[in-house]
């Protein structure tokens, strides 16, 4: 129980602000991390894609096994981790429940864990990629497979926002706290703090609105001043500011060995299937 405990007292907003920041400005020395992100994207939209195509249990136990060990490899947060596990386990739960409360039976869960398992893959591959890829290193790959300049930047510039925001946030809700009153009486359960906390919670989000506005601004003329749009736009310079990208060895060598896998998974599945238990939708 006092684990438990422990546990739960770890799950805040200072704990989430850190990891975000972890994981936006961390040291990048994972496997993952050191490859082009060009490949690192190819090799992404590879498991978004392949895991849509199979029934076969087989085959999606053998790609998940193998997402598991480069989640392993790739020293992903706890707390990230534990916030997807949490999100499969009750999205499995709520379906389980609804079938069985509408008159079905537990057949469904055999579709639900395919279904979950494919899921479940593409969110580990998600996970790899976005928290050992640096934002510049990915909006650059981005930008070399001609995405649009603007789209580019503002995927960095978000990811890079993004743990600046909760501080922020946080900020003024305790400032909120601090100058607010709170209700004489607690009510039953404790349902006036409740109220007072969840609209205290809403009303910190309008000068958080406001503030990133001004950020936003200041931004964009600090960039303007230093000649972004014509950079961007110019031949020259993004040649120049791309030219760290290049495929090695390494690159070719991971892709190779995913390859491989996926052959030995695929062909695995073909021999030894564990087909789904109910009919095909």
């Amino acid at each position: 129980m006092n684990r438990i405990r422990q546990w739960l007292s770890k799950i805040n907003v200072e704990t989430i602000k850190i990891e975000l920041m972890n994981t936006a400005y961390g040291e990048r020395t994972t496997l993952m991390a050191k490859l082009d992100p060009r490949v690192a994207i190819i090799w992404y939209l590879l498991f978004a894609i392949l895991p849509w195509l199979f029934w076969n249990n087989t085959i999606l136990i053998g790609m998940l096994v193998y997402m598991v060990i480069l989640t392993a490899l790739s020293r992903i947060s706890p707390l990230i981790l534990f916030l997807l596990c949490f999100g499969l386990v009750t999205e499995a739960g709520y379906v389980i429940f609804t079938a069985l409360f509408f008159g079905g039976d537990l057949t469904a869960a055999a579709a639900l864990l395919t279904f979950t398992m494919k899921l479940t893959i593409i969110s580990l591959a998600s996970i790899v990629i976005f928290t050992n890829m640096d934002p510049e290193r990915f909006s650059d790959a981005l930008l070399r497979f001609k995405v649009p300049e603007t789209f580019c930047f503002g995927i960095s510039y978000g990811y890079r926002m993004l743990p600046i925001l909760i501080d922020e946030y946080q900020n003024i809700f305790n400032s909120f706290r601090l100058r607010g009153r709170f209700p004489e009486k607690k009510g039953v359960l404790a349902w006036r703090y409740v109220y007072h906390f969840c609209v205290t919670a809403v009303k910190a989000f309008y000068p958080m609105i406001l503030n990133t506005a001004k950020r936003t601004r200041t931004t964009v003329e600090a960039l303007e001043v230093k000649g972004f749009t014509y950079g961007m736009h110019n031949p020259e310079a993004k040649e120049l500011k791309l030219s760290y990208l290049k495929t090695t060895k390494k690159d070719v060598l991971f892709l190779g060995i995913t390859g491989v896998v996926l052959i030995a998974i695929i062909y695995t599945g073909t021999l030894y299937p564990i087909e789904r238990t109910i009919h095909q939708l």
